[in-house]
């Protein structure tokens, strides 16, 4: 089976198939993942927002799950592909391993559900106590059933592996440290330190779609990177590089996913799914792949257009939606950072006890409460202390002419030298002392259902904020025109 990358022969790029993509330009697919491609499972990946709701603020987000796999399907062969050019032999990666790893880039998000994170993280746990799905999970079952329903021609071995690097950075991982070519499963989902061609596309596309520049150059890391004890390894002049990964990480966190009014919408979304779930059944066939396609992000037109009764309350939600009447934003305050070790999440019965008495009594009905965590991938752990690196060494080249017994210096040069074994982590005070010393924000936002309650609900927040810490840790009051409005 050939496998196409830039390292490919010419006359094979030329009569494959490719795609053009706005981030990477010409994308070639290789026959095999050709035929998941071309299925309407993998199809259905077409109707999921990468960003959920995000493009409702961000109108320029609208680039789906369908796109982003096939960038990061590219990315995984391209960096494989490298690691082969540059050290082949040595770490005897052949032409199986290539399609492995593309072949698991492409299907890593294919368990993924409605609207995206916001399915998993915010509407299961509502409607299934205890819930532990993962879209990484489902995505092992859709494969196994894209599989079987389409006859499609696989070694069993090929596609134990491609569902163990889609797991690798899970809780699910079954793969050991020592395992053979481990360096492998950490190119589509490192869960050794985060460094992974998933997070290099989605970070590109992402600010791209938004309107928002990225100065994290992943390609600087992918045409120096080299593995290491059968760990991939960098250069350690890319130490800031790989520090603006988690950053921009970070600021997209804070500016796009977690954006107040992104947040909102998400709130108004997941109550309206939750009360049409019971006539529904959205969240009847979260394990069961033949049914589960079926679901995407039309479930909100489905929601919306349906005449059934039983709807009602939901369709007066997307209405809302439709219309910007939206949830209130109140206020916010970031929880004090030798609080956040033993934080417990803020609910809306929190701010309801913390209502003096007035004229107009808050329920928990009224009021909504996000708990925003924004990290370095690692919570309060910097990440760049499971990264290694390594130093490149070089040595004194001469040119010289030999005549008449002596000798004649022509030229000198430095050369690189890589065979050296050593690798090591670099402490952050060696290299900066701008860097942060603290890896993780903890947001709480409350948010008022209906404007009339702003005031109310935005005395009661800072009310907690004063019980729980002494202090109003808000940066400033909520504004008298936004506690005035109505809808």
């Amino acid at each position: 089976m050939p496998v196409y990358s830039a390292g490919a022969p010419t006359n094979e790029l030329r009569f494959s198939k490719h795609v053009y993509d706005n981030v990477h330009g010409n994308i070639y697919l290789d026959p095999l993942c050709l035929k998941f491609i071309d299925t309407e499972q993998f199809q259905r990946l077409r109707e999921l927002k990468q960003l959920g709701v995000t493009n409702m603020v961000y109108p320029g987000a609208v680039h789906s799950r369908f796109e982003h796999s096939l960038g990061v399907y590219w990315l995984a062969g391209e960096t494989a592909q490298k690691l082969k050019n540059f050290q082949g032999m040595e770490l005897d990666i052949d032409k199986h391993d290539l399609q492995t790893v593309r072949l698991a880039g492409l299907l890593h998000d294919i368990g993924h559900g409605p609207f995206s994170h916001m399915f998993e993280r915010e509407f299961l746990p509502k409607v299934m106590s205890g819930c532990e799905w993962s879209h990484e999970s489902m995505s092992v079952k859709m494969i196994d059933h894209i599989v079987d329903t389409h006859n499609i021609d696989i070694d069993a071995q090929m596609l134990k592996r491609v569902k163990d690097m889609i797991l690798a950075s899970t809780e699910f991982s079954q793969l050991k440290s020592n395992a053979e070519k481990r360096f492998l499963y950490d190119i589509v989902a490192n869960g050794r330190n985060g460094i992974d061609v998933d997070k290099f596309d989605y970070l590109v596309r992402d600010s791209r779609a938004c309107g928002l520049g990225c100065n994290f150059q992943f390609q600087r890391l992918t045409e120096t990177m080299r593995v290491m004890d059968n760990e991939i390894c960098y250069r350690a002049k890319e130490y800031r590089n790989v520090h603006k990964l988690f950053a921009t990480r970070a600021d997209l966190y804070r500016t796009v996913y977690t954006h107040p009014k992104v947040k909102a919408i998400e709130l108004m979304i997941v109550d309206a799914m939750v009360k049409a779930n019971d006539y529904l059944g959205i969240s009847t066939n979260i394990d069961d792949p033949a049914e589960y396609w079926k679901l995407d992000d039309t479930i909100l037109k489905t929601i919306e257009i349906a005449p059934d009764q039983e709807l009602a309350e939901a369709k007066d939600l997307i209405l809302r939606v439709r219309r910007r009447q939206l949830y209130q934003f109140c206020n916010e305050y970031a929880v004090p950072k030798e609080k956040i070790e033993h934080f417990k999440a803020v609910t809306a019965q929190d701010i309801v006890c913390s209502q003096k008495h007035t004229s107009l009594t808050l329920k928990e009905e009224d009021i909504a409460v996000t708990n925003v965590k924004i990290d370095l991938a690692r919570g309060r752990e910097n990440p760049l202390e499971c990264i290694k690196f390594f130093k490149v060494q070089y040595r004194l080249s001469v040119l010289v002419h030999h005549n008449l017994n002596r000798l004649y210096l022509i030229d000198w040069f430095l050369v690189q030298d890589y065979e050296s074994e050593e690798k090591f982590v670099i402490p952050e005070e060696r290299v900066s002392h701008l860097l942060p010393t603290t890896f993780q924000d903890m947001i709480v936002r409350v948010y008022a259902k209906k404007p009339e309650l702003v005031e109310a609900v935005s005395e009661a927040f800072e009310n907690f904020q004063v019980r729980t810490y002494g202090i109003k840790a808000q940066v400033h009051e909520t504004p008298e025109k936004k506690k005035r409005r109505v809808m």
